[in-house]
C-alpha cells in the first residue's frame, strides 16, 4: 500500500514537471549541466590505447580489402571461363 502511494505521488510529480515548462535560456542551461556531468564520468582512451586499436583496424581492413580483391579475381576468372566456353 504505501508502495502504490510512493509510485502515485512520484507520478504526480512528473506530471507537474511536465506541465511547468522551462523557458528556452532555462532549458539550454540545463541540458549544459547535464552534458558536463556525464563527461565527467566518461573514461577516456590512453594515447596508447587510441594507437593500437588505429593499428588493429587498418590491419582488419587491408585483410578485408585482399579477401574481396581475392573473390573478384577467382569470379572474374570464371565468367571470363563461361563466356569463352559459350562463345567457342
Amino acid at each position: 500500500m504505501a508502495k502504490e502511494k510512493a509510485l502515485q505521488s512520484t507520478t504526480e510529480a512528473v506530471k507537474k514537471e511536465d506541465v511547468k515548462k522551462l523557458s528556452l535560456p532555462k532549458r539550454i542551461g540545463k541540458w549544459w549541466r547535464e552534458m558536463r556531468s556525464e563527461l565527467k564520468k566518461v573514461v577516456w582512451p590512453t594515447r596508447k590505447q587510441i594507437i593500437n586499436n588505429t593499428v588493429v583496424a587498418l590491419v582488419v581492413m587491408f585483410a578485408a580489402a585482399i579477401v574481396i580483391w581475392g573473390f573478384d579475381q577467382i569470379a572474374g576468372q570464371i565468367l571470363q571461363a563461361l563466356i569463352t566456353l559459350t562463345q567457342g
